[in-house]
């Protein structure tokens, strides 16, 4: 018995042993970190590649952090809405400035981002772009503008100018049909493009009232002002003008079809951001293009670049806290030099970050800054107004106007009532 006992004893010790090495070894192993999984949300479609490629290099500086992204190009209000209803936002988002990022600021979407290391290098002047109530809920990322994107090798040929006023460009237009060459390329099948141009022409149009965008919106919202209250005659009688000089199958060109119309040279300009430009170069390398205001005016000093912040990132108060500050992480990357430096070469776009430097992407993004520097620029008013009025009536109804199954007076009905509507 004692025997058995001493070699029970003995067992004992030597189980006791193994389990006490056996926690010490798993106590000072280093625990496997789990990958942290985030969902980036963008709609610019143009260049997705160069997106992509920015992704996967701040994947690879950050290997704790996947990216997963989603793409919504057109009319994504409705989805990012019901998403949001369902407590399931994506944890990074692509948003348009101003009116989108104050309504999901507003709502409690997203988190507050004054403070990060971003925020801190981007310049003051973009800043409005991306606040509600003092505070910034989103990083401004590229400023951009909307103007007439234009084949210099064309121009030069036919020895014509870039036309600084309305009536200059109403001859260009002239000598260019009677050449056989589209004045402008279309884009009438997607709607975005048209809600961009009246939007344009309309922002402009309100100089010559003496009204600024800030405050014209302020009396559309408290009730006091019509969006008739510009010119309206000349209003449409630009878009009529703008529609009588596309390609005969206007009603059939996308994005891509207006692209591809501008850099084989069958169309002479395109008004457009430069973001159509970069592939617009992707189809013909060799395009040799400029980039203007479009003329509204008869006097030139009034014609400047409808340009301001276009796209920002926003973090979803939705996500898990550890989501947040990965995708915190991210806008921080991109503040870097390395994602300044991906943003110009892979996205190729210009950024709101001080000291930026622009001039690889080419002579209209010279252009555009240097207009911009010389004579200011119209500020994107449809960024400010409520978003279903940019996206249901002024989109529609412009697309709509230029395809002839809406009248002058419908377009500027429709948008009043939606405006009553979404400011109730």
């Amino acid at each position: 018995m004692k025997m058995q006992r001493g070699i029970s004893v003995a067992a004992a010790v030597a189980l006791l042993a193994i389990a006490v090495t056996g926690c010490q070894k798993k106590e000072a192993a280093a625990p496997v970190a789990e990958t942290i999984k985030l969902e980036l949300y963008y709609y610019k479609q143009e260049n997705q590649e160069g997106l992509k490629n920015i992704v996967k290099a701040f994947e690879a500086a950050n290997p704790g952090i996947t990216i997963d992204m989603i793409i919504i190009p057109n009319d994504s209000d409705a989805a990012m809405s019901a998403r949001a209803a369902q407590n399931d936002l994506p944890d990074i988002m692509q948003m348009q400035s101003y009116a989108r990022v104050q309504e999901y600021a507003s709502q409690g979407y997203l988190v507050d981002l004054t403070d990060t290391e971003a925020l801190g290098r981007v310049i003051s002047s973009s800043l409005p772009a991306v606040t509600w109530n003092g505070r910034q809920y989103a990083l401004p990322m590229d400023f951009a503008g909307i103007g007439i994107v234009y084949n210099k090798k064309i121009f030069s040929d036919l020895n014509l100018q870039p036309p600084e006023t309305y009536r200059d460009l109403e001859q260009v237009c002239a000598t260019l049909k009677k050449n056989g060459i589209v004045p402008f390329a279309a884009l009438l099948k997607e709607n975005w493009s048209a809600g961009h141009f009246i939007t344009l022409v309309h922002t402009a149009l309100l100089k010559e009232k003496n009204s600024s965008p800030a405050d014209f919106i302020k009396k559309m919202n408290s009730g006091d002002a019509s969006y008739g209250d510009v010119d309206t005659k000349r209003l449409f009688s630009i878009l009529d003008f703008y529609r009588k000089n596309m390609n005969d199958n206007a009603e059939e060109m996308g994005g891509s079809e207006q692209q591809q119309s501008f850099a084989n040279g069958e169309a002479a300009m395109m008004v457009q951001g430069l973001w159509s430009y970069v592939d617009a170069r992707n189809l013909n390398p060799n395009l040799d293009a400029g980039f203007i205001p479009f003329p509204v005016y008869n006097d030139a000093s009034l014609n400047v670049m409808y340009a301001d912040i276009d796209s920002t990132f926003g973090v979803s108060s939705q996500s898990s806290k550890e989501q947040q500050d990965a995708s915190i992480q991210f806008i921080n990357w991109l503040s870097s030099y390395e994602g300044q430096r991906l943003w110009v070469q892979e996205y190729k776009l210009t950024h709101s970050f001080i000291g930026g430097q622009f001039s690889a992407l080419g002579v209209p993004y010279d252009d555009l800054m240097n207009s911009v520097a010389k004579k200011g620029s119209y500020p994107w008013a449809f960024s400010q107004y409520p978003s279903e009025v940019f996206e249901d009536a002024c989109k529609n109804g412009a697309q709509q106007y230029m395809m002839h199954r809406l009248s002058a007076h419908d377009v500027i009905e429709r948008i009043d009532a939606q405006w009553e509507y979404s400011v109730q």
